[in-house]
């Protein structure tokens, strides 16, 4: 048996929760991995200051614009490669890896330019003040020149996961993040480098991080990243796109509320930017189980719903939100009785601590429901319903969360920015409900080749 045949038998007779673990735990530990070392470099920042921990507040957004690209370049070709899979095609999916892989190399060279060239401005609309500026620069600097080889990670990273790679991902990812850690020790504490040496250890683990998700790729994808591989058709380049688009719109609105909650937080001073820093770092980290498990969900969604396994699909949108709940549930409630010591941890600044432990309370109950909304917009993107699933992005990053932020803020202050968040995600929770009950009444039954049987 050959290995397109051994990935089809995989992929449609391992049982769900099976499968779904299987490839869902590592992605989940290699962004805990991730998450870790954005609070760790929080934690070696915020000894500095308060307005150097402010700065990696300021520069998280400019990482989810870095992340959009990458997100829909890599879960649009992602997508597409399986499907071509799930057809023995592997021409085909070398022609998405391929094109998705040197597009997103060249968008983070033209992105990296642009954004150097603009810095100061760029910085101060995201909502750095004159105090944080300076630090941010510094930060951001590296943030920048690393931005080709963090979008070619992603990339690389969510083809290894649609193809049941998933391992090896972790790997690439948690080895980078390991570096990150250590530099951001030798380089903050050992050589005093401050906010410079920070941007620059996160920029060194990246680009370890890339060699070897390029290497773990060229040996064991089926897929080929090759130059020869690009595709000329305009048709393939907006199939990715349509299939990304909805991660597009989720990092890219994360983006623009990022950008609008430092704005709104500056009257409030440097010491409310960095409770929100901390804050929204330390919820990222509950986050990345749930999105972890998702992510487990996608290449089994969409291998199973092309190879018309339709009952496959729909186990698999429940596992997830079960498992996914129990792990969220596991994290966001020792988060809620411990918020003030979380804080304490990263800020010992009195104001930091009251205005941060307020608002991680409001974040660790808001996160709960990420456990409805999170799955099913993988689901919907992962079965190429770009459509809904677009929809559902846009609600926490944006349709949800800016109206939240601006009513909130003009009503309560201070208080308004510290609830918005946990308000948007307990809406988009909600409203993700009837799309799970349409997917799970209104999908067809299993459609099965007679020559193929699932093993139950």
């Amino acid at each position: 048996m050959n290995q397109t045949e051994t990935y089809y038998k995989k992929m449609t007779t391992t049982p769900v929760a099976r499968l779904i673990v299987t490839l869902g735990i590592p992605t989940t530990i290699s962004m805990l991995v991730t998450s870790v070392y954005n609070m760790v470099d929080t934690y070696f920042v915020g000894t500095l200051g308060e307005s150097q921990q402010g700065a990696t507040g300021i520069l998280f957004t400019l990482q989810a614009i870095i992340q959009a690209i990458a997100f829909m370049l890599g879960q649009g070709s992602g997508t597409l490669v399986s499907k071509a899979l799930a057809d023995k095609d592997t021409r085909e999916a070398s022609a998405y890896a391929s094109s998705a892989f040197f597009t997103g190399g060249a968008l983070g060279i033209l992105l990296a330019v642009v954004g150097l060239c603009f810095l100061n401005p760029f910085l101060r609309l995201l909502g750095s003040t004159d105090t944080i500026l300076p630090y941010a620069r510094e930060y951001g600097f590296w943030v920048l020149v690393a931005c080709p080889f963090v979008i070619c990670s992603f990339i690389l990273n969510n083809n290894l996961r649609y193809e049941g790679k998933a391992f090896y991902a972790m790997i690439g990812i948690g080895i980078g993040g390991v570096i990150n850690i250590f530099g951001d020790y030798l380089l903050i504490r050992i050589i005093p480098l401050g906010v410079f040496g920070a941007g620059m250890a996160t920029a060194i683990s990246q680009l370890i991080s890339f060699c070897l998700l390029l290497l773990f790729h060229h040996r064991h994808a089926q897929a080929t990243i090759h130059p020869r591989c690009i595709s000329r058709r305009a048709a393939l380049y907006g199939q990715v796109c349509r299939l990304g688009f909805p991660a597009l719109i989720r990092q890219g609105l994360s983006s623009i509320g990022n950008g609008l909650l430092n704005n709104l937080t500056k009257p409030y001073g440097d010491a409310a930017i960095a409770a929100m820093s901390v804050v929204q770092r330390f919820t990222n980290f509950i986050m990345c189980v749930g999105l972890g498990i998702g992510q487990g969900l996608q290449p089994v969604a969409s291998y199973n719903h092309q190879a018309k396994k339709y009952r496959r699909v729909k186990r698999g949108l429940l596992v997830t939100m079960a498992i996914g709940g129990a792990l969220i549930c596991s994290l966001a409630v020792p988060a809620f009785v411990f918020a003030e010591h979380i804080i304490r941890l990263f800020q010992e600044n009195a104001q930091v601590i009251e205005i941060g432990t307020y608002a991680l309370r409001w974040s660790s109950v808001g996160v709960l429901f990420m456990t409805l909304s999170v799955p099913v917009n993988m689901l919907y993107q992962s079965i190429r319903r770009p459509e809904i699933s677009s929809l559902l992005s846009m609600l926490r990053s944006g349709l949800a969360f800016i109206p939240v932020l601006l009513l909130t803020t003009w009503l309560w202050g201070l208080r308004g920015v510290q609830i918005s968040q946990p308000v948007a995600d307990i809406l988009t929770g909600l409203i993700s409900v009837p799309f799970i009950l349409h997917y799970l009444i209104k999908t067809p039954g299993e459609d099965v080749p007679d020559n193929i049987k699932e093993e139950q």
